[in-house]
């Protein structure tokens, strides 16, 4: 679990996050959204601990980040695993040589215990026969997926996602949407997505801030998105005609 109290993270003159609380469950997928500006990104930041808030406290599964000592920080890094935007896979690197890449900078285990941990992982993400090949000779979709295995190679006990269906098709961003929902429950993980992707949001939405302003304006479940009326949720999840008829058809169908 991931409990967050009143974070503050200013830049010069100007405050994005203005007292930001959140609380993130083991074996959920939580999903970050708001419009741009809104803080998304510094927020995703400041749990990675990229930005030092000014204000409030960040205590993963009870321990307060900023009390850490170089030891307690070390570990902490180990626990956490992060699925880029762009993947941010090597190029000069196959796909085994990119999924073991943490394992060669956090542990000293040995290459046949490695090797059998990189198999492990590329079967679950289902690329079992791509160990060789480098990422250019991959679908954006297959590279996500060396994205998610190389992000859980190390068993972390929190999983954080920057935008994981950017640059997808909507059908293979489902794909992805599933197997991080999958992995998540599987090994109860505590997984933070930041998103733009309404799709994901009705489809593994466990819990959903909506970010506004440096501020938390709303949260709830992928079910409560259709019921809220909070206007900037309505606004902005809601933005196209089709997820209006949608939250239509439910609302109508419940009343």
């Amino acid at each position: 679990m991931i409990e967050v109290k009143g974070i503050q993270k200013s830049f010069g003159d100007a405050t994005i996050l203005k007292g930001v609380d959140a609380t993130f469950e083991r074996g959920k997928t939580s999903l970050i959204i708001g419009q741009s500006g809104s803080g998304k990104t510094v927020f995703l930041k400041s749990l990675l601990g990229l930005h030092n808030p000014e204000e409030g406290t960040i205590a993963f599964d009870g321990k307060i980040s900023k009390d850490l000592d170089e030891d307690g920080r070390r570990q902490l890094r180990q626990d956490i695993g992060m699925v880029f935007q762009g993947s941010a896979l090597f190029d000069s690197l196959t796909v085994e040589e990119n999924v073991m890449f943490p394992m060669k900078m956090f542990t000293d285990r040995s290459m046949s215990e490695m090797m059998d941990r990189v198999n492990t992982v590329l079967k679950r993400v289902n690329l079992t026969n791509a160990n060789k090949k480098f990422p250019a000779e991959l679908s954006g979709g297959m590279q996500k997926r060396v994205a998610i295995a190389r992000a859980i190679v190390m068993n972390p006990k929190y999983l954080f996602c920057d935008e994981p269906n950017s640059g997808l098709d909507p059908k293979t961003a489902i794909v992805i949407d599933n197997l991080i929902q999958e992995i998540t429950a599987e090994f109860k993980i505590t997984t933070v997505i930041n998103t733009h992707d309404m799709n994901s949001v009705m489809e593994i939405g466990e819990k959903i801030i909506f970010l506004k302003n440096g501020l938390k304006a709303w949260e709830g479940t992928s079910k409560d998105v259709f019921k809220t009326d909070n206007e900037s949720v309505v606004d902005f999840v809601y933005s196209s005609n089709l997820f209006k008829k949608v939250r239509q058809a439910y609302l109508d169908e419940i009343n």
